[in-house]
């Protein structure tokens, strides 16, 4: 459980920076989620990151109800209609109708990627004009995902998780679909004398090679926020 990203998001505001606010169909239902997006579009919040969300039993409170009202493909829809000045079942907005920056989110290494790639399909077709994707360790994986989806023509940003042990890269190997941190990495943090200057290091090597591919970088730091100026100053970014 953590601030959420609307509040996190004004503050960002606030202070001369373009967030991207990340709405998860998880936790709301359709009258709160459309809502949630004329909140933001109220604050000059335009970028929009939908997300289904992971099931509550996944975190910290896995107690927690989900309600998932709406998947993606159906809230990116609902987004498109309150651009078009009306809502979810066409009552007409009162004053100037939101503008959006559609975004979603995709796995590179799905197998099969098929599936991916149809989702994707959808999910343009909804709105979306950019995607995140999952952590991406392996860049010949990341090159084969972009030459399937070359037909695409949309915008996508590589993800990035900081890396703080071998122990994170194994289990993320066995637990997170999609994700390969191939060995040498794995060997790499093991050998560290330093982990973070380690991980710092095999993040900015990872952007290098990424940036040149695709049109931005998604950083996920897990909790090691203090971290991604380093990586930033290492990338060149």
């Amino acid at each position: 459980m953590r601030l959420g990203s609307l509040a996190v998001c004004v503050l960002l505001k606030q202070n001369g920076f373009e967030p991207v606010f990340q709405v998860t169909c998880r936790d709301r239902n359709r009258l709160a989620l459309q809502s949630d997006l004329l909140s933001a579009a109220s604050f000059g919040i335009g970028n929009v990151l939908v997300l289904t969300g992971d099931h509550p039993v996944l975190g910290d409170h896995p107690e927690a109800k989900a309600v998932f009202d709406l998947d993606s493909v159906q809230l990116l829809q609902v987004a498109k209609k309150l651009e078009a000045g009306i809502d979810m079942k066409g009552n007409k907005l009162i004053g100037a109708a939101p503008k959006f920056c559609l975004g979603a989110v995709v796995n590179p290494g799905a197998d099969p990627l098929e599936p991916q790639i149809i989702k994707m399909e959808k999910k343009i077709e909804a709105g979306a004009q950019f995607f995140q994707t999952q952590a991406v360790y392996d860049v010949r994986v990341f090159e084969k995902f972009l030459k399937q989806t070359a037909h695409l023509k949309t915008k996508i940003m590589a993800g990035i998780v900081l890396l703080k042990s071998a122990g994170m890269a194994r289990y993320m190997n066995k637990n997170v679909a999609g994700v390969s941190v191939p060995d040498d990495l794995i060997k790499e943090m093991e050998a560290a004398k330093d982990k973070v200057a380690t991980s710092v290091e095999i993040s900015a090597r990872l952007i290098k090679e990424l940036k040149p591919m695709c049109q931005g970088i998604h950083l996920m730091p897990i909790g090691w926020d203090k971290v991604v100026g380093r990586v930033l100053d290492a990338s060149g970014l």
